[in-house]
């Protein structure tokens, strides 16, 4: 378990890490080790502004915070994170007097939150979830970032062809469109197709479409 000491170390596999946000020291211990026995991990920080020094935005994980603490509450944090920090799960641990405070929060985008006292395993569900649900959205973002880096290689002319073709037209109607050959419009196509890495239009439209590009920009 990793304390707010040192910054976090990169990692090449972007392994997911679980925060925990509290300023009791046996509640940081008990849940750090609690989600290190399935092989979570875990930085454990005292204080919001400790977790912000050593929240890493490039790798997928989730944030366990408690209700109250001194300066920044884990309610403001979760609002604060909002911001700056949008995809990231917040799970608000709170006490029977605040349920109506997290309920609160779950309405401005909190993940989940648990009641204490919490059952262990129902905690662990809650927590591998969200970092499950981390995981698949630093996936779908890496890939919008790569497909976002293919499309920039295109040339002006390419780029047209290909915003025609995902416009649903044929090779006759983008030539008509441009004015040019269909000989023509097959070699940007061709290119297209593969600075796009793409197999077949059916995959080109995929991966149009998983980053939002169906079109005219």
């Amino acid at each position: 378990m990793t304390q707010d000491t040192s910054p976090v170390e990169p990692q090449d596999d972007a392994e997911a890490v679980v925060y925990v946000v509290d300023d009791d020291a046996a509640v940081r211990d008990s849940l750090g080790y609690l989600l290190e026995s399935v092989g979570l991990a875990v930085v454990t920080c005292a204080a919001a502004g400790a977790f912000m020094d050593r929240y890493d935005p490039n790798r997928p994980g989730c944030l366990v915070t408690d209700v109250r603490m001194p300066g920044m509450s884990g309610i403001d944090l979760q609002a604060h994170l909002r911001r700056v920090a949008p995809d990231l799960p917040v799970i608000i641990v709170t006490g029977h007097g605040d349920v109506p405070m997290a309920v609160r929060a779950m309405k401005a985008g909190a993940y989940d939150f648990i009641e204490k006292p919490y059952n262990d395993q129902a905690l662990l569900d809650v927590v591998q979830t969200a970092v499950a649900d981390s995981r698949r959205a630093a996936g779908a973002r890496a890939e919008t970032a790569e497909v976002l880096s293919r499309l920039s290689t295109l040339t002006p002319r390419e780029r047209e062809v290909l915003d025609l073709v995902a416009d649903g037209l044929s090779n006759k109607g983008v030539a008509r469109h441009l004015g040019i050959s269909g000989k023509t419009v097959e070699t940007h196509r061709a290119r297209v197709m593969e600075k796009m890495q793409a197999g077949s239009l059916a995959e080109l439209l995929r991966l149009l479409y998983a980053c939002g590009v169906t079109g005219k920009p």
